[in-house]
């Protein structure tokens, strides 16, 4: 690409990839920000209103909401109304060149605009047309995607809560966040074919059946047990101990998942005989017990803190940790010199935002672009996209 109305390429694995982004809210937009911080130059194409999460708020960064900021970094907006016939032929212009294009419209919703996968590839044969929906392009179409009912629907809260009390939802959108990584990992996996085929694809992602992958040891306890399994509100069913257990101060998680962590964890409380005990002597004779066990355990845990028991435990190889809030989370990163926080942009514009999540030796992620204003970039977009194309785009 040559011309210098064009979108600026980056450095990065993506290196010369141009996403059409034509996503809203979460899973798409998280997608796309994570081929964006490969170096995948992402275009967000929004309507005249703009992606609902910039009205979702508080909390808010200056008048700017934090939803919207968390997942749109590295990335320039231009603003289509695809019922405009004009807007419609710019939008279809840009999913011609692209590489890769993201949507989470209705299925089929798309289509009357001349931008479903059938029209866009038959432009554009080696498009990698990526859709999220909440339950697939089937019998399930019509029904509205959104996490917190996947999260009913899926099982999830049926297994999230106390026992004795109601079901609870994550305290994320789940669901989203992981659908929003299935769709990198098959686009990722689509432009690898495509590098060695020449050939585009339809890559279909839908919430329920990322909810269900995404429940492991619960969906493999039906489908391959024929147990269904319940909510045990931080125990775990097949392990022990693994959930929160009192010290003197506060709960600290403790979670030893094997023999010689129980053995570890015995030595380090005092109580080295209790590993030896043949009621606990294996995992399942732990689960099995845990009543029994329990009280033991916290017999000892409340002789210290959990900071003090985390330092001691931690240095033995027993694998434990306090309960957080989210900024102890980011403490925590930073004294494990993770280095969780990164700014992107510069001057008014600079906004600190979480780092991505994969190292890269060669090819590091970069962050190049703050989440851009509405339509920040339509004018050298549409410029670009409506003149002759160079012949090397």
């Amino acid at each position: 690409m040559t011309d210098d109305t064009a979108p600026e390429r980056g450095g990065g694995p993506l290196s010369g990839v141009l996403v059409a982004d034509f996503s809203r809210v979460l899973a798409g937009p998280y997608a796309t920000m994570l081929l964006a911080d490969m170096g995948a130059e992402v275009v967000k194409v929004e309507g005249p209103k703009g992606d609902d999460t910039r009205t979702w708020m508080p909390p808010v960064r200056g008048d700017v909401s934090t939803y919207y900021l968390g997942v749109n970094r590295g990335k320039r907006s231009i603003a289509l109304d695809l019922r405009d016939s004009g807007d419609a032929r710019v939008a279809r212009e840009l999913a011609r060149r692209a590489d890769v294009l993201v949507e989470n419209f209705k299925p089929g919703g798309l289509a009357k605009y001349g931008l479903d996968y059938a029209s866009v590839s038959a432009a554009n044969p080696g498009v990698v047309y990526a859709s999220i929906s909440g339950f697939g392009s089937g019998a399930g179409r019509d029904v509205p995607g959104y996490d917190l009912m996947v999260q009913a629907m899926s099982g999830l809260m049926s297994l999230t809560g106390d026992p004795d009390g109601p079901p609870y939802r994550a305290g994320i959108s789940v669901f989203d966040v992981m659908a929003g990584n299935h769709a990198a990992i098959g686009i990722l996996a689509a432009l690898r074919h495509r590098d060695r085929t020449g050939q585009g694809q339809h890559v279909e992602v839908n919430l329920l059946s990322s909810a269900l992958t995404g429940l492991v040891n619960h969906s493999s306890a039906y489908v391959a047990g024929g147990v269904v399994p319940y909510r045990m509100g931080n125990a775990h069913p097949s392990v022990f101990p693994y959930e929160p257990l009192p010290t003197a101060d506060n709960d600290l998680i403790v979670a030893a998942g094997n023999d010689g962590q129980f053995r570890k964890l015995c030595e380090v409380l005092g109580i080295p005989e209790v590993a030896g005990d043949p009621r606990f002597a294996r995992m399942a004779d732990r689960t099995t017990r845990r009543e029994e066990l329990r009280p033991i355990l916290v017999e000892r845990l409340a002789t210290r803190g959990a900071l003090e028991w985390f330092e001691l435990l931690v240095a033995a190889g027993v694998p434990c940790g306090p309960i957080n809030t989210i900024d102890g989370g980011f403490a925590m990163a930073e004294r494990f010199g993770l280095d969780p926080i990164v700014e992107v942009g510069e001057g008014d514009r600079a906004v600190p935002t979480t780092r991505h999540p994969i190292r890269f030796s060669a090819t590091p992620a970069a962050y190049r672009l703050p989440p851009p204003e509405l339509d920040e970039h339509g004018d050298e977009l549409r410029k670009w996209l409506t003149q002759e194309e160079d012949d090397d785009v």
